[in-house]
């Protein structure tokens, strides 16, 4: 019975063969791109793997580990959220897998765990909370954060130039309602990136600049953005790496910066934006003040695409590691104190005052723009000093305000350039020093 219709199937596979192979193609190509997002939710690096039917067996081995996933994911809380993922498909092992192929150093904390989309912060709260407690100096759940980009609230600010060779404030910012960079597609970086670019080419006066795509960079352009220490490179560290933050290296990402070279914008390097002011010498309320106005050009430009940043009243601006949600703000100084750093309160001081320290490494003012593995870890990592020079900054990003953090910064880099005067005079400083960390 059927017999009489096979020649027209024939027929009209012959007529329409080219159109079925495009739709064969097609879906082909769709389901490809389904199972691979599906499939790299397994796993923070790209690669897969088998989940066992009981989660328990899962569970990774971090007895010796120094991070604060080790800390707080527990073998219950790991098979109670193991299943769970975002509305994007991002899981727990997603989140983790950094945390469990880097086991920490032995004096510096690392947090060994990182958001791939907005939700992460919710979905895995059972996690991130108590993680964020620790990171954040008490922050709890039930807390609330505030937002004050108002520069004019600053008091003082010009720091003196015979100590401060360079200031600088940088942020990170995400684009609702993208994946962030652990997790995102291609299609969802490229989407971020001209998002970016269409607002940060809407930018006028001593804001306006040019940007440069790392992937159709020039070697002259190249060239002069290393000289000009504004080049970032691809991640190696494992801690990123780890995290996904390296895949497709360098598509989609570049740098931004005005014409006067003190505002700079990276895009899709570990964040969707990373923001940056700077002016060598001292003057931080100059710096904190374009800032200010830059964030505010960009966020409008960006509103005016019908998109805006990730933000909540609970955590503020959300990022990609829970180390620097709140504000994401660091504010810093390169600054010479070669006989205060000698002091052996010198860390106690600067404790209490809740600011940090790294060794600068060199004496380029602009190397302050490097990648900050701090990112990912409780304080700075302390490396060497060179010249007595050290790069300084606040250590706390959540449950303080732009401004309150910037003004810290200002009144601590004040009070240890008085200590250093004061040593330089050969009189004593005791009596500057904060009460808790003085000598009994």
């Amino acid at each position: 019975m059927d017999q009489p219709y096979l020649p027209s199937i024939t027929s009209f596979f012959q007529e329409y063969k080219t159109a079925l192979y495009g739709l064969a193609a097609t879906g082909a190509l769709v389901i490809g791109i389904g199972l691979y997002k599906s499939s790299y939710a397994a796993s923070g690096c790209g690669q897969t793997f088998k989940q066992s039917q009981i989660a328990i067996a899962d569970y990774p081995d971090m007895r010796m580990y120094n991070n604060l996933l080790a800390k707080h994911l527990t073998p219950r809380l790991y098979a109670k959220l193991r299943d769970r993922k975002t509305a994007s498909g991002f899981t727990l092992d997603n989140a983790i897998q950094t945390g469990v192929d880097n086991p920490g150093h032995p004096f510096i904390l690392t947090v060994g765990a990182v958001a791939g989309d907005e939700e992460s912060y919710k979905t895995f709260a059972e996690l991130f909370d108590p993680i964020i407690e620790e990171r954040h100096n008490g922050f709890k759940k039930t807390d609330f954060h505030r937002t004050d980009l108002d520069s004019s609230k600053i008091r003082g600010g010009k720091l003196d130039e015979r100590y401060v060779l360079s200031s600088r404030v940088r942020t990170g910012r995400s684009i609702k309602p993208f994946s962030l960079p652990p997790h995102c597609s291609r299609a969802e970086r490229r989407k971020v990136e001209k998002i970016i670019t269409r607002a940060l080419a809407g930018l006028q006066g001593e804001l306006s600049g040019r940007y440069y795509p790392l992937s159709e960079m020039t070697p002259d352009e190249q060239q002069q953005l290393i000289d000009d220490h504004f080049l970032f490179d691809k991640p190696v560290s494992p801690l990123l790496t780890c995290a996904g933050m390296a895949r497709d290296w360098p598509d989609a990402r570049g740098i931004w910066h005005n014409h006067d070279k003190n505002f700079l914008i990276w895009v899709n390097e570990e964040d969707h934006m990373r923001i940056i002011s700077m002016e060598r010498e001292g003057d931080m309320r100059a710096v904190f003040d374009r800032f200010c106005r830059g964030l505010h050009e960009v966020e409008r430009l960006i509103q005016r695409q019908k998109h805006e940043f990730m933000w909540n009243e609970h955590l503020g601006y959300i990022l990609t590691c829970p180390s620097n949600l709140g504000t994401g703000l660091r504010a810093g100084v390169h600054i010479k104190l070669p006989l205060l750093s000698k002091n052996p309160r010198f860390n106690e001081i600067l404790e209490y005052l809740r600011l940090q320290k790294r060794g600068t490494g060199t004496f380029s003012a602009f190397l302050l723009l490097k990648p900050l593995q701090s990112i990912h870890s409780t304080g700075g990592v302390d490396t060497a000093a060179k010249g007595s020079v050290f790069d300084i900054s606040n250590l706390d990003r959540l449950g303080f305000s732009e401004v309150e953090l910037v003004q810290k910064v200002i009144d601590g880099v004040g009070l240890l350039i008085v200590m250093e005067k004061r040593l330089e005079a050969g009189l004593p400083i005791n009596d500057l020093i904060p009460s808790s960390t003085k000598s009994e």
